[in-house]
C-alpha cells in the first residue's frame, strides 16, 4: 500500500491550497487527513468515506473541503481562508476494508505573511 500526498506550500493567510493524495494497494473505505503542528499531537482534520460521507475538525469547518475520487483512489483537501494556525505537516490517511491505517509521508502547509 502507498499513499502520495502533494500540494503542500506556502502561502498567505486568507489563501487557499488544495492537497491531493494518491493512494494504491488497496481498496479503501475511509480516507483523510491529519496534521501536525510544531510541538503539538497530530491531530485529525476531516475524513471521508466511500459513499461521500464527510466529516470535519471544528477548526477547518467552512473553510475545509474533502473530496474523494474512487476511481481513482485519491482524495483531496481544498483549504481556503488558511490561517495562520493552520500551519502544520499535513498527512494522508486510509483505512482498508480490513481495519488496517495507513499512512502517507507528510506535506508540509504553512501560512505565513
Amino acid at each position: 500500500v502507498q499513499l502520495q500526498a502533494s500540494g503542500g506550500g506556502l502561502v498567505q493567510p486568507g489563501g487557499s491550497l488544495r492537497l491531493s493524495c494518491a493512494a494504491s494497494g488497496s481498496i479503501f473505505n475511509r480516507m483523510g487527513w491529519y496534521r501536525q503542528a510544531p510541538g503539538k499531537q497530530r491531530e485529525w482534520v476531516a475524513a471521508i468515506t466511500t459513499v461521500g460521507r464527510t466529516n470535519y475538525a471544528d477548526s477547518v469547518k467552512g473553510r475545509f473541503t474533502i473530496s474523494r475520487d474512487n476511481a481513482e483512489n485519491r482524495v483531496s483537501l481544498q483549504m481556503n481562508s488558511l490561517k495562520s494556525e493552520d500551519t502544520a505537516v499535513y498527512y494522508c490517511n486510509a483505512v482498508s476494508l480490513d481495519g488496517m491505517s495507513y499512512w502517507g509521508k507528510g506535506t508540509q502547509v504553512t501560512v505565513s505573511s
